[in-house]
Protein backbone atom coordinates (compact mmCIF):
# COMPACT_ATOMS: atom_id res chain seq x y z
CA UNK A 1 0.00 0.00 0.00
CA UNK A 2 1.33 3.41 -0.76
CA UNK A 3 1.56 6.01 1.20
CA UNK A 4 -1.22 9.31 1.44
CA UNK A 5 -2.34 11.54 3.21
CA UNK A 6 -5.81 11.34 4.85
CA UNK A 7 -8.95 12.27 2.34
CA UNK A 8 -12.57 11.41 2.41
CA UNK A 9 -12.21 9.64 -0.83
CA UNK A 10 -9.88 6.74 -0.96
CA UNK A 11 -6.71 7.65 -2.05
CA UNK A 12 -5.55 6.16 -5.33
CA UNK A 13 -3.44 2.99 -5.56
CA UNK A 14 -0.81 4.14 -7.67
CA UNK A 15 0.88 7.59 -8.96
CA UNK A 16 3.81 9.15 -10.98
CA UNK A 17 6.16 11.23 -9.49
CA UNK A 18 7.56 12.13 -13.30
CA UNK A 19 3.71 12.55 -14.82
CA UNK A 20 2.52 14.01 -12.03
CA UNK A 21 -0.81 11.52 -12.46
CA UNK A 22 -3.10 9.52 -10.40
CA UNK A 23 -3.84 11.92 -7.36
CA UNK A 24 -6.67 13.94 -6.20
CA UNK A 25 -6.96 17.56 -7.00
CA UNK A 26 -4.66 19.48 -4.55
CA UNK A 27 -2.21 16.37 -3.50
CA UNK A 28 0.81 15.69 -5.29
CA UNK A 29 2.86 12.51 -6.23
CA UNK A 30 5.89 12.19 -3.66
CA UNK A 31 8.91 9.95 -3.60
CA UNK A 32 8.51 7.67 -0.20
CA UNK A 33 11.44 6.35 1.67
CA UNK A 34 11.64 2.41 0.59
CA UNK A 35 11.14 3.20 -3.28
CA UNK A 36 7.25 3.75 -3.27
CA UNK A 37 5.35 6.62 -4.43
CA UNK A 38 2.12 8.27 -2.55
CA UNK A 39 0.35 11.32 -2.35
CA UNK A 40 0.14 14.07 -0.15
CA UNK A 41 -0.76 17.93 0.66
CA UNK A 42 2.63 19.85 -1.31
CA UNK A 43 5.55 21.36 0.18
CA UNK A 44 5.53 25.30 -0.88
CA UNK A 45 8.15 28.10 -0.47
CA UNK A 46 6.72 31.12 -0.05
CA UNK A 47 8.39 34.20 -0.25
CA UNK A 48 8.65 37.63 -1.93
CA UNK A 49 11.40 38.97 -4.67
CA UNK A 50 12.60 42.60 -3.83
CA UNK A 51 14.64 45.80 -4.93
CA UNK A 52 18.54 44.51 -2.95
CA UNK A 53 18.90 48.34 -2.72
CA UNK A 54 15.97 49.29 -1.06
CA UNK A 55 16.46 45.71 1.78
CA UNK A 56 17.69 48.10 4.48
CA UNK A 57 14.18 51.08 3.72
CA UNK A 58 11.12 50.69 5.91
CA UNK A 59 9.26 49.63 2.53
CA UNK A 60 11.41 47.55 -0.11
CA UNK A 61 10.44 48.05 -3.41
CA UNK A 62 8.54 44.92 -4.52
CA UNK A 63 9.56 43.15 -7.85
CA UNK A 64 6.44 42.07 -10.09
CA UNK A 65 6.48 39.54 -12.82
CA UNK A 66 9.49 37.69 -11.55
CA UNK A 67 10.43 34.34 -12.13
CA UNK A 68 11.57 31.89 -9.12
CA UNK A 69 12.60 28.17 -9.32
CA UNK A 70 14.40 26.08 -6.78
CA UNK A 71 17.17 23.90 -7.50
CA UNK A 72 18.93 21.42 -6.22
CA UNK A 73 22.78 20.71 -4.14
CA UNK A 74 23.99 21.43 -7.93
CA UNK A 75 22.13 24.68 -8.78
CA UNK A 76 20.27 22.61 -11.54
CA UNK A 77 16.37 23.50 -11.38
CA UNK A 78 13.80 21.38 -10.29
CA UNK A 79 9.83 21.13 -10.41
CA UNK A 80 8.14 24.48 -11.63
CA UNK A 81 8.67 28.26 -12.39
CA UNK A 82 6.71 30.83 -10.21
CA UNK A 83 6.09 34.39 -10.93
CA UNK A 84 5.49 37.09 -8.74
CA UNK A 85 2.58 39.41 -8.66
CA UNK A 86 2.49 42.98 -7.80
CA UNK A 87 3.15 42.64 -4.62
CA UNK A 88 6.31 40.59 -5.04
CA UNK A 89 4.97 37.73 -3.78
CA UNK A 90 5.55 34.08 -4.97
CA UNK A 91 4.59 30.85 -3.84
CA UNK A 92 6.35 27.33 -5.19
CA UNK A 93 5.61 24.13 -4.67
CA UNK A 94 8.32 21.87 -4.39
CA UNK A 95 9.17 17.91 -4.64
CA UNK A 96 9.79 16.61 -0.92
CA UNK A 97 10.06 12.96 -0.06
CA UNK A 98 8.27 11.73 3.21
CA UNK A 99 7.77 8.33 4.91
CA UNK A 100 4.94 5.88 5.45
CA UNK A 101 3.62 8.31 7.83
CA UNK A 102 3.63 11.65 5.53
CA UNK A 103 6.89 13.54 7.47
CA UNK A 104 9.17 15.16 5.13
CA UNK A 105 12.73 14.01 4.66
CA UNK A 106 15.59 15.85 5.09
CA UNK A 107 16.75 17.94 1.66
CA UNK A 108 17.88 21.09 0.94
CA UNK A 109 16.83 23.50 -1.85
CA UNK A 110 17.86 27.05 -3.20
CA UNK A 111 16.42 29.34 -4.73
CA UNK A 112 17.19 31.02 -8.35
CA UNK A 113 15.21 34.39 -9.28
CA UNK A 114 15.38 36.54 -12.71
CA UNK A 115 13.47 39.73 -13.23
CA UNK A 116 13.55 42.53 -16.61
CA UNK A 117 15.95 45.00 -15.99
CA UNK A 118 17.74 42.99 -12.43
CA UNK A 119 20.60 41.21 -12.35
CA UNK A 120 19.97 37.06 -12.05
CA UNK A 121 20.25 35.61 -8.34
CA UNK A 122 22.38 33.98 -7.19
CA UNK A 123 24.84 35.33 -9.81
CA UNK A 124 28.56 36.88 -9.63
CA UNK A 125 29.88 36.03 -6.30
CA UNK A 126 26.29 35.76 -4.56
CA UNK A 127 24.90 32.20 -3.81
CA UNK A 128 21.92 31.12 -2.60
CA UNK A 129 21.16 29.24 1.15
CA UNK A 130 20.22 26.22 1.37
CA UNK A 131 16.71 26.14 2.34
CA UNK A 132 15.72 22.55 4.39
CA UNK A 133 12.62 21.23 3.79
CA UNK A 134 12.54 19.63 7.17
CA UNK A 135 11.70 23.48 8.76
CA UNK A 136 8.25 23.40 6.45
CA UNK A 137 5.53 23.99 9.01
CA UNK A 138 1.54 24.22 9.08
CA UNK A 139 -1.00 21.46 7.19
CA UNK A 140 -0.17 21.85 4.25
CA UNK A 141 3.76 22.23 4.97
CA UNK A 142 4.95 25.90 4.43
CA UNK A 143 8.70 27.40 4.36
CA UNK A 144 8.21 30.80 4.72
CA UNK A 145 11.62 32.42 6.47
CA UNK A 146 14.32 35.00 5.56
CA UNK A 147 16.26 33.00 2.77
CA UNK A 148 12.71 33.25 0.75
CA UNK A 149 13.09 36.97 0.39
CA UNK A 150 14.79 37.37 -2.38
CA UNK A 151 16.78 40.64 -2.78
CA UNK A 152 17.47 41.54 -7.00
CA UNK A 153 20.12 44.67 -8.12
CA UNK A 154 19.13 46.81 -10.52
CA UNK A 155 20.99 46.33 -13.84
CA UNK A 156 22.58 49.37 -15.71
CA UNK A 157 20.45 50.79 -18.79
CA UNK A 158 17.91 48.44 -18.81
CA UNK A 159 16.23 50.03 -20.56
CA UNK A 160 18.55 48.44 -23.73
CA UNK A 161 17.59 45.43 -23.05
CA UNK A 162 15.13 43.00 -24.18
CA UNK A 163 13.61 39.61 -23.69
CA UNK A 164 12.80 36.14 -25.59
CA UNK A 165 10.33 33.51 -24.52
CA UNK A 166 8.31 30.64 -25.86
CA UNK A 167 8.19 27.08 -24.84
CA UNK A 168 10.33 23.66 -24.83
CA UNK A 169 8.16 21.11 -26.81
CA UNK A 170 9.51 17.83 -25.23
CA UNK A 171 8.23 15.69 -22.26
CA UNK A 172 9.11 16.41 -19.20
CA UNK A 173 10.54 20.21 -19.45
CA UNK A 174 10.13 21.92 -16.59
CA UNK A 175 13.51 22.76 -15.22
CA UNK A 176 15.14 22.74 -18.56
CA UNK A 177 17.65 25.11 -18.89
CA UNK A 178 17.43 27.88 -21.74
CA UNK A 179 20.01 29.78 -23.04
CA UNK A 180 19.74 31.94 -25.35
CA UNK A 181 23.60 32.98 -27.27
CA UNK A 182 25.54 35.76 -29.32
CA UNK A 183 28.47 37.95 -29.73
CA UNK A 184 26.70 40.48 -27.88
CA UNK A 185 25.80 38.41 -25.01
CA UNK A 186 24.19 35.65 -23.34
CA UNK A 187 20.92 35.50 -20.85
CA UNK A 188 19.20 32.57 -19.62
CA UNK A 189 16.36 31.08 -18.06
CA UNK A 190 13.98 28.27 -16.89
CA UNK A 191 11.53 26.49 -18.22
CA UNK A 192 8.10 25.20 -15.93
CA UNK A 193 6.17 21.92 -15.80
CA UNK A 194 4.13 23.22 -19.54
CA UNK A 195 7.52 24.33 -21.00
CA UNK A 196 7.10 27.90 -21.03
CA UNK A 197 10.16 30.11 -20.76
CA UNK A 198 11.64 33.62 -20.70
CA UNK A 199 14.79 34.79 -20.55
CA UNK A 200 15.44 38.34 -19.73
CA UNK A 201 17.89 41.11 -20.22
CA UNK A 202 18.93 40.70 -23.58
CA UNK A 203 20.94 43.34 -25.90
CA UNK A 204 19.38 43.94 -29.08
CA UNK A 205 21.16 41.22 -31.55
CA UNK A 206 20.39 38.26 -33.13
CA UNK A 207 20.50 34.83 -31.05
CA UNK A 208 20.81 31.23 -30.74
CA UNK A 209 18.68 29.82 -28.51
CA UNK A 210 19.42 26.27 -27.02
CA UNK A 211 17.86 23.95 -24.69
CA UNK A 212 19.84 21.91 -22.45
CA UNK A 213 18.96 18.88 -19.88
CA UNK A 214 20.10 15.53 -19.14
CA UNK A 215 18.26 12.84 -21.25
CA UNK A 216 17.01 15.20 -24.09
CA UNK A 217 18.60 16.49 -27.15
CA UNK A 218 16.92 20.22 -28.13
CA UNK A 219 16.90 21.86 -31.59
CA UNK A 220 18.09 25.17 -31.33
CA UNK A 221 16.15 28.36 -32.71
CA UNK A 222 17.31 31.89 -33.86
CA UNK A 223 15.45 35.03 -32.64
CA UNK A 224 15.97 38.82 -33.34
CA UNK A 225 15.71 40.81 -29.91
CA UNK A 226 14.55 44.53 -29.57
CA UNK A 227 15.83 46.63 -26.89
CA UNK A 228 12.71 47.16 -24.29
CA UNK A 229 10.40 43.97 -25.88
CA UNK A 230 9.64 40.73 -25.67
CA UNK A 231 10.66 38.36 -28.80
CA UNK A 232 7.55 36.09 -28.37
CA UNK A 233 7.09 32.53 -29.90
CA UNK A 234 10.29 30.87 -29.59
CA UNK A 235 9.75 27.09 -29.31
CA UNK A 236 12.15 24.89 -29.43
CA UNK A 237 11.58 21.10 -31.07
CA UNK A 238 12.69 18.02 -29.48
CA UNK A 239 16.13 17.17 -31.57
CA UNK A 240 16.89 13.50 -32.68
CA UNK A 241 19.91 11.70 -32.45
CA UNK A 242 21.69 9.98 -29.36
CA UNK A 243 23.20 11.23 -26.72
CA UNK A 244 26.51 11.61 -25.34
CA UNK A 245 29.00 10.81 -22.40
CA UNK A 246 31.84 12.51 -20.90
CA UNK A 247 34.28 10.80 -19.32
CA UNK A 248 37.63 11.66 -17.69
CA UNK A 249 39.84 11.62 -14.78
CA UNK A 250 40.31 14.02 -11.88
CA UNK A 251 43.52 14.01 -9.52
CA UNK A 252 43.45 15.72 -6.23
CA UNK A 253 46.55 16.64 -5.23
CA UNK A 254 47.79 18.25 -1.48
CA UNK A 255 44.43 17.28 -0.18
CA UNK A 256 43.95 18.90 3.60
CA UNK A 257 41.04 17.26 4.50
CA UNK A 258 38.98 17.07 1.20
CA UNK A 259 39.04 13.59 -0.35
CA UNK A 260 36.44 13.71 -2.80
CA UNK A 261 34.16 16.49 -5.21
CA UNK A 262 31.54 16.44 -7.52
CA UNK A 263 32.21 17.04 -11.60
CA UNK A 264 30.24 18.80 -13.67
CA UNK A 265 28.89 20.14 -16.91
CA UNK A 266 28.55 24.31 -17.62
CA UNK A 267 27.16 25.51 -20.66
CA UNK A 268 30.13 26.84 -22.30
CA UNK A 269 28.84 30.40 -23.33
CA UNK A 270 27.13 30.72 -19.16
CA UNK A 271 31.17 30.30 -18.37
CA UNK A 272 32.76 33.44 -16.27
CA UNK A 273 36.47 33.60 -17.06
CA UNK A 274 37.19 35.71 -13.90
CA UNK A 275 34.72 33.74 -11.33
CA UNK A 276 35.48 30.25 -12.42
CA UNK A 277 31.99 29.27 -12.93
CA UNK A 278 28.88 28.56 -15.57
CA UNK A 279 25.25 26.96 -15.29
CA UNK A 280 25.13 23.78 -15.54
CA UNK A 281 21.82 22.13 -16.45
CA UNK A 282 19.69 19.35 -15.12
CA UNK A 283 21.42 16.14 -14.15
CA UNK A 284 24.51 16.83 -15.99
CA UNK A 285 26.64 16.21 -12.22
CA UNK A 286 28.34 13.46 -10.58
CA UNK A 287 29.24 12.81 -7.29
CA UNK A 288 31.71 11.22 -5.17
CA UNK A 289 34.26 11.31 -7.19
CA UNK A 290 37.87 11.23 -6.23
CA UNK A 291 39.80 9.88 -9.35
CA UNK A 292 37.33 8.46 -12.78
CA UNK A 293 34.31 10.30 -13.75
CA UNK A 294 31.44 9.70 -16.68
CA UNK A 295 28.28 11.62 -16.79
CA UNK A 296 26.25 9.80 -19.16
CA UNK A 297 22.80 11.06 -21.36
CA UNK A 298 24.87 14.67 -22.23
CA UNK A 299 22.79 16.43 -25.06
CA UNK A 300 24.79 18.17 -27.68
CA UNK A 301 26.31 21.25 -26.76
CA UNK A 302 29.89 22.70 -25.76
CA UNK A 303 30.78 22.80 -22.36
CA UNK A 304 33.01 23.49 -19.84
CA UNK A 305 34.34 20.30 -17.80
CA UNK A 306 34.53 22.06 -13.69
CA UNK A 307 35.12 20.27 -9.91
CA UNK A 308 31.47 21.90 -8.61
CA UNK A 309 31.29 24.27 -5.88
CA UNK A 310 30.91 22.81 -2.80
CA UNK A 311 32.73 24.29 -0.49
CA UNK A 312 34.65 20.74 -0.22
CA UNK A 313 38.25 21.60 1.02
CA UNK A 314 39.81 21.52 -2.67
CA UNK A 315 40.36 24.52 -5.93
CA UNK A 316 41.08 23.84 -9.23
CA UNK A 317 44.94 23.48 -9.22
CA UNK A 318 46.22 27.13 -10.13
CA UNK A 319 49.78 25.76 -11.30
CA UNK A 320 49.91 26.43 -14.82
CA UNK A 321 53.35 25.06 -15.15
CA UNK A 322 51.94 21.62 -14.36
CA UNK A 323 50.53 19.11 -16.88
CA UNK A 324 46.64 18.70 -16.75
CA UNK A 325 45.73 22.26 -14.95
CA UNK A 326 44.09 23.91 -18.03
CA UNK A 327 40.46 23.99 -17.84
CA UNK A 328 38.71 21.64 -19.81
CA UNK A 329 36.21 22.45 -22.91
CA UNK A 330 34.51 19.52 -24.34
CA UNK A 331 31.65 19.36 -27.71
CA UNK A 332 29.25 16.98 -27.72
CA UNK A 333 27.91 15.57 -30.16
CA UNK A 334 25.98 11.90 -29.77
CA UNK A 335 28.80 10.17 -28.93
CA UNK A 336 31.34 9.38 -25.94
CA UNK A 337 33.45 12.10 -25.34
CA UNK A 338 37.26 11.45 -23.48
CA UNK A 339 37.72 14.84 -21.73
CA UNK A 340 41.06 13.93 -20.36
CA UNK A 341 42.68 14.46 -16.80
CA UNK A 342 42.44 17.43 -14.71
CA UNK A 343 43.96 18.59 -11.16
CA UNK A 344 42.49 19.97 -7.83
CA UNK A 345 44.16 20.86 -4.84
CA UNK A 346 43.79 21.53 -1.03
CA UNK A 347 41.66 25.33 -0.49
CA UNK A 348 43.68 28.46 1.50
CA UNK A 349 41.04 28.41 4.35
CA UNK A 350 39.36 31.96 4.81
CA UNK A 351 39.28 33.34 8.23
CA UNK A 352 37.55 36.60 7.46
CA UNK A 353 35.66 37.79 6.12
CA UNK A 354 33.23 35.29 4.81
CA UNK A 355 34.74 32.44 6.12
CA UNK A 356 30.96 30.60 5.86
CA UNK A 357 29.18 32.60 4.20
CA UNK A 358 28.29 36.08 3.18
CA UNK A 359 28.98 38.61 6.18
CA UNK A 360 28.53 42.06 6.26
CA UNK A 361 32.08 43.73 6.89
CA UNK A 362 32.39 46.84 8.31
CA UNK A 363 34.95 49.86 6.81
CA UNK A 364 38.36 49.60 7.17
CA UNK A 365 37.90 45.67 5.87
CA UNK A 366 41.06 43.43 6.80
CA UNK A 367 41.46 40.23 5.18
CA UNK A 368 42.30 36.92 6.71
CA UNK A 369 43.42 33.44 5.42
CA UNK A 370 45.54 30.87 6.81
CA UNK A 371 49.12 30.82 5.61
CA UNK A 372 50.53 28.34 3.03
CA UNK A 373 53.64 27.12 4.43
CA UNK A 374 54.70 26.35 0.98
CA UNK A 375 54.46 29.44 -0.06
CA UNK A 376 56.89 32.50 -1.20
CA UNK A 377 54.22 35.36 -1.05
CA UNK A 378 50.66 35.87 -1.99
CA UNK A 379 48.63 37.31 -4.85
CA UNK A 380 45.82 39.43 -3.64
CA UNK A 381 42.52 39.95 -5.43
CA UNK A 382 38.70 41.85 -4.70
CA UNK A 383 36.12 41.30 -7.18
CA UNK A 384 32.81 43.05 -7.33
CA UNK A 385 29.55 41.14 -7.50
CA UNK A 386 29.49 41.04 -11.70
CA UNK A 387 33.27 39.50 -11.36
CA UNK A 388 35.19 42.50 -12.31
CA UNK A 389 38.30 43.05 -10.50
CA UNK A 390 38.67 46.23 -8.37
CA UNK A 391 41.36 45.60 -6.65
CA UNK A 392 44.50 43.50 -6.58
CA UNK A 393 48.06 43.22 -4.80
CA UNK A 394 50.76 41.32 -3.82
CA UNK A 395 52.73 40.81 -0.81
CA UNK A 396 56.06 38.74 0.65
CA UNK A 397 55.45 35.50 2.68
CA UNK A 398 55.27 35.09 6.08
CA UNK A 399 56.80 32.79 8.59
CA UNK A 400 55.78 31.84 12.32
CA UNK A 401 51.64 32.56 11.70
CA UNK A 402 49.20 30.82 11.75
CA UNK A 403 47.16 33.34 9.62
CA UNK A 404 47.59 36.20 7.16
CA UNK A 405 46.24 39.99 7.15
CA UNK A 406 46.15 42.34 4.87
CA UNK A 407 44.10 45.59 5.20
CA UNK A 408 42.27 46.79 1.86
CA UNK A 409 43.68 49.55 0.79
CA UNK A 410 41.80 49.87 -2.75
CA UNK A 411 39.12 52.39 -4.41
CA UNK A 412 36.23 52.60 -1.99
CA UNK A 413 33.68 49.82 -1.70
CA UNK A 414 30.28 50.76 -2.36
CA UNK A 415 27.79 50.04 0.79
CA UNK A 416 25.36 47.29 0.38
CA UNK A 417 27.05 46.13 -2.54
CA UNK A 418 28.75 42.05 -2.66
CA UNK A 419 32.93 42.02 -2.86
CA UNK A 420 34.91 38.81 -2.76
CA UNK A 421 38.79 38.75 -1.55
CA UNK A 422 40.52 35.44 -3.21
CA UNK A 423 44.19 35.20 -1.90
CA UNK A 424 46.24 32.71 -4.41
CA UNK A 425 50.02 31.86 -2.72
CA UNK A 426 52.91 31.80 -4.82
CA UNK A 427 56.36 30.23 -4.92
CA UNK A 428 58.24 32.05 -6.60
CA UNK A 429 55.74 33.57 -9.78
CA UNK A 430 54.04 30.14 -9.90
CA UNK A 431 50.35 29.95 -8.38
CA UNK A 432 50.05 26.61 -5.96
CA UNK A 433 47.02 27.53 -4.22
CA UNK A 434 44.15 29.83 -3.04
CA UNK A 435 41.04 30.29 -1.28
CA UNK A 436 37.88 28.41 -1.81
CA UNK A 437 35.68 29.44 -4.55
CA UNK A 438 32.89 30.76 -2.96
CA UNK A 439 34.14 31.70 0.21
CA UNK A 440 35.90 35.24 1.36
CA UNK A 441 32.82 36.66 0.01
CA UNK A 442 31.37 40.11 1.94
CA UNK A 443 28.79 42.93 1.80
CA UNK A 444 30.21 46.43 2.36
CA UNK A 445 28.97 48.43 4.79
Amino acid sequence: MLACSSHDEPPPQTCSTVDQTGCQMGQVCEEVVGGTTGCFAPVTMRGTVVDATTTNTATPKPIAGAHVVARDDNGAAIANVAITDDKGVYSLAVPATRDANGTVQAAKYTLRADAAGYDTFPGGLRVALPIDLTTATGSPPVIQNPTTTIGLFPLQNAAAFGSISGSVKVDHAGGVLVVAESTAGHASGIADKSGAYTVFNLPASSYEVRGYAAGINVNPAMASVTAGTETKGVDLLAGSGTLGAVTGDLSIVNAQGGSVTSVVLAVASTFNETLGRGEVPRGLRVGNISSSFNITDVPNGTYYVLAAFENDLLVRDPDTTLGNTATLKVTVAGAPYAAGNFKVTGAIAVVSPGAVQAEVAASPVTFVWADDSSETGYTIEVFDNFGTQVWTTTMAGVSGSMDVSLPYAGPALTPSNYYQFRATSMKSTVPISRTEDLLGVFIAQ
